[in-house]
Parts: C-alpha cells; structure tokens; sequence
C-alpha cells in the first residue's frame, strides 16, 4: 500500500451482521487518523439493500452504499452470519467472486468465512473460523484447508479471523502489512490495546481469576520488553517470574497460547521493526539492539514474520530513503 493515496476498503453489511464487528472495522479503517500524518483508508458500508436489520434485530442500519461500493475497494471485508447454514444473499457471493477476480484483499471475521467459501474463493486455500463452528465448516468445505485452533490465518490477498475479539487481532495485522510496525502503534495506543496477538495463538485461552493480586505474567513481560537488547533466555524469564522452566510454559501458555521463546522472537521483530522504521539504517545496529544478534539472523527472522528483507521492509515503511547496500 502506498503511503501516497488512500485504500478503499468496503464492508459487506448483511441481515444479521454483529455490530461489533462492524463497530470493529469502523474503528480501524474508517476514523480519520490526521494524527500519523499519512493518507489513511477510505471505508464505506455497503449491502444488497438499502436498510439492514442487525443481529437479534437490536437496530436497523439504513443509509449504506450500495454493492456498487463495493466494485471499488481495494479491500472488502465480511463480517459474521448469525447461522451459517443459511445461504447468503446470491448478490453478495457475486460481489465476492467479482473482488476476487480483479485482485482485492477480502477478509472474514468469524463465520464470515462461510460466506467466502460458499462464494468458492477458500477453494485450497488456508482459513479459520470460530471453533464452535469448525466441525461445520470442515463437513461442507472439505476444499479448504481450516486451521481451527488459530485467531487469524493470513493466506495473502485472503486473510480470515476466528471470532469477534479476533477480528481486531487481524484488523491490526493489515494494518501492520500496510503502514508498518510504528504506525499500527500508534493506532493501537489510541484503542488503548496494545497488546494485540499474533494470528497463530489459540482462539480459547484458559485465564482462571487469580487467588491473589498480580499473579498474571504482565511484570515478567514489561520487565523483558525492557531488555530485548539483552541475551534474555526462557530460564531468565521463569527466573524474574520465580517460577520453573516448566511452569512458565505452562502459563504462557495459558495466559498468552504461546511458547516463551516465541514471545520472545515475536517482541524482537517488533522493536526490529520500529528501529528500521525510525531510520535505523545500520542492520548489525538494529540486530544488536532488538537481541537478534545478527545482520543475518535479522534478516532471515525479518522475512519469516514480514514476508519482507530488511531493505524492502525498509523501503516500504522507513522514513528515510534507502542507503544501504546489501541489506
């Protein structure tokens, strides 16, 4: 996405859409954001009629763009369906299927992903939904490959969430995949949620209510974030958490559906990310600081979580121009 002109994403609002989940998209890509200094997305509601019930009947939504809108976004996202063994609107599938084949992002947000496989855009590709859901799905779209564990699969120009919550996971990530590391901070601050979670955690974390005050990870956390530069091991983490090796997976697990050391690898590409961003043009500088060790190691764990090498990710989102050779 350039951060030159604006990207026009549209949502698919149908009889029965969770107003949260528009309520989600709204936030994300259709508050004017003047603040961060760059153009940001044009967003528009449209629907096959001109006047929606919402979901349960709560409200009615009345005054939304037409289908037309949604010939022209760059990125078109459907939300949730009440019952997924209901078909959906045959203009809506042809919508889909018509984004499809020009080339737009479609996303999904919880059983939404029913309504894009029975357009037969999820036909051998990878997806998610909301577990209570997944056995539903697998049974009437054997074709798509379901990982239904995970709280949002990137497969490229389809990206789908698993439930509500998720969709503001996978809302952050596209916004991460379009304007970078530092900006999707800054939105995150406003939202007051900063710790948005990688697509592979577990859709049902276990969080029982501590017996005591404090008992979550959160100190463990800020304490290592403050230290990233550092050669931080998970011994290190379970000792500051005072608890065993084991124990510690445990609740990380628990409490964040992931391994120390992957938590870990994820809050280094981040500040690698950001370091990039804010200029930093020499790799064993950033490498060094964000605990990655390596030029190389930077760049190999850069383009397994970006998809992107240093100097592209560089160029896309750093705010000065390109000026090192081979990075």
């Amino acid at each position: 996405m350039s951060h030159d002109s604006s990207h026009a994403v549209a949502v698919l609002v149908d009889e029965g859409s969770n107003p949260f989940e528009l309520g989600v998209a709204t936030e994300l890509f259709g508050l004017r954001r003047p603040e961060l200094g760059r153009p940001w997305y044009d967003f528009t509601l449209c629907s096959a009629t001109p006047s929606v019930r919402m979901h349960l009947g709560m409200f009615t939504l009345s005054g939304v763009a037409g289908l037309d809108a949604a010939e022209a976004a760059d990125t078109l996202i459907v939300p949730n369906r009440p019952d997924p063994q209901v078909p959906p609107n045959p203009a809506v599938l042809a919508a889909i299927r018509r984004a499809a084949g020009r080339g737009a992002r479609l996303m999904s947000f919880c059983t939404g992903a029913f309504t894009l496989a029975e357009a037969g855009v999820l036909d051998g590709r990878r997806a998610t939904t909301h577990w209570r859901w997944a056995d539903e799905f697998t049974a009437r779209f054997p074709r798509v490959e379901l990982e239904p564990d995970v709280l949002f699969v990137d497969d490229g120009d389809i990206l789908t969430a698993a439930g509500s919550a998720a969709a503001l996971d996978l809302s952050l990530h596209v916004i991460t995949r379009d304007h970078g590391a530092e900006i999707v901070n800054a939105v995150s601050r406003r939202l007051v949620f900063t710790g948005h979670r990688a697509g592979g955690q577990r859709q049902f974390v276990e969080r029982p209510v501590p017996d005591v005050p404090d008992t979550s990870l959160a100190p463990t956390l800020e304490w290592a974030r403050g230290r990233l530069n550092e050669p931080l091991t998970v011994a290190d983490l379970a000792a500051r958490a005072a608890t065993s090796q084991a124990t510690l997976h445990r609740r990380f697990r628990t409490e964040l559906g992931t391994t120390p050391l992957a938590w870990l690898t994820t809050e280094r590409i981040a500040l690698a990310c950001r370091l990039i961003e804010r200029g930093e043009l020499r790799l064993d500088a950033v490498a060094d600081a964000s605990g990655l060790g390596t030029a190389a190691n930077l760049r190999v764990q850069l383009r397994r979580h970006t998809g992107l090498t240093p100097t592209a990710y560089r160029r896309r989102f750093g705010l000065v121009p390109e000026a090192v050779a081979g990075a």
